[in-house]
């Protein structure tokens, strides 16, 4: 078991490391599951190599991430926020696309990827809570250099933003899953 989160490796008896600076060894295993871990990491290509290298003939790959064209509601509040100061700050990591990741897998050495998407829409009536939902899984930025902060008015504006892009009082937001495969030849 191995996690970049220190609680999460810490409470599954694991050790605490990141996928793309972890040698795993080679033809070490039969089986990688790795869920919610690989859209973190700084270089994803990298990351991939190590699995692969790390896993013995016919051993798969498997697992899932957040990408594509997740949290579009709250990605659009947060870029208007940031007009009211002629502004334009990534706010959140990077996404990585289905086709990309497949693209990914296979120069990392898999065969036959597969990279499904799976499309949550979740409806909130605030950014706030829908902020407050990422931070409680662990899901808000990650990064050890922050963005500047909101001032007061493009925290006013990215929070109506987010308000007007609604109906009936909730606004849609969608997580985009992809589900992957790959095997080791």
């Amino acid at each position: 078991m191995i996690d970049p989160g220190g609680i999460f490796a810490r409470r599954a008896g694991g050790k605490t490391a990141e996928e793309d600076r972890f040698d795993f060894g080679e033809s070490q295993y039969d089986v990688c599951v790795a869920v919610g871990t690989l859209d973190t990491v700084n270089e994803l290509p990298l990351a991939l190599h190590m699995v692969h290298r790390s896993l013995r003939r016919g051993g798969l790959l498997i697992g899932a991430v957040a990408g594509g064209n997740s949290l579009p509601a709250m990605r659009g509040a947060l870029i208007e926020g940031d007009r009211l100061d002629d502004r334009a700050i990534a706010r959140t990591h990077p996404r990585i696309e289905p086709a990309s990741f497949a693209a990914l897998l296979t120069a990392a050495g898999f065969h036959m990827p597969v990279v499904d998407v799976d499309r949550v829409v979740l409806r909130y009536s605030k950014l706030g809570d829908l902020v407050r939902d990422l931070r409680a899984m662990g899901a808000t930025n990650v990064l050890r250099q922050r963005p500047p902060p909101f001032s007061k008015s493009a925290a006013k504006r990215a929070r109506e933003a987010f308000e007007q892009g609604g109906t009936g009082g909730r606004t849609d937001e969608t997580v985009e899953i992809l589900h992957f495969l790959g095997w080791r030849q």
